[in-house]
């Protein structure tokens, strides 16, 4: 009998983190899932489609930290989309 196991990428993690529709700053991708370069990654689901967004939120005692959270792409940044492909600069 085999067993096989899935690698989960650090990337995929972040990406799973987002999708349940936690925040994210640069400090909890380090600490939490080991990412050595948080923008990097973020980069990279961007490049992928993924529409990520960096808010600046702030607790309580009115300090702000900025998070990442994965939202929905506006009509306008669909429609650049389509315009650039159209063109042919993309």
């Amino acid at each position: 009998m085999t067993t096989t196991t899935k690698t989960v990428t650090k990337e995929q993690k972040v990406l799973n983190a987002l999708q349940e529709g936690r925040t994210l700053s640069s400090a909890q991708m380090r600490s939490f899932f080991g990412t050595g370069n948080p923008q990097a990654v973020i980069q990279s689901l961007r490049f992928k489609d993924y529409p990520i967004y960096l808010n600046e939120v702030s607790d309580t005692k009115g300090r702000t930290r900025n998070v990442y959270r994965l939202g929905t792409a506006s009509r306008a940044v669909v429609a650049a989309g389509y315009k650039a492909m159209a063109q042919g600069t993309v």
